[in-house]
């Protein structure tokens, strides 16, 4: 059997390239709203206050429920936390 390699996970289990792209950015996100919240030692109802949004919404973001999310969602929850988010683009490989 041949084993096949990819650049990411999203690439492995994504056949679409573009919705690949598209979880590639949301998990970036999600990671970096996880990794600030547990920075600042909120609770998720703290988070969910200082967001806008349900302390299940933030549960749901610290469980990696990147389904659940979209790309504007959460770029607004990080320019909420005073995060700003930088986007590079480049051809692909």
């Amino acid at each position: 059997m041949k084993s096949k390699r990819f650049a990411s996970v999203w690439d492995a289990i994504e056949k679409n390239s573009a919705q690949a792209e598209n979880l590639k950015l949301r998990s970036s996100l999600m990671l970096a709203l996880k990794r600030h919240i547990e920075r600042e030692g909120l609770t998720q109802a703290e988070a969910a206050n200082v967001f806008g949004v349900t302390q299940p919404r933030i549960s749901n973001l610290m469980r990696g429920k990147i389904e659940l999310f979209g790309l504007d969602m959460l770029v607004n929850m990080l320019s909420t936390a005073g995060l700003r988010v930088k986007l590079q683009v480049k051809k692909a490989a």
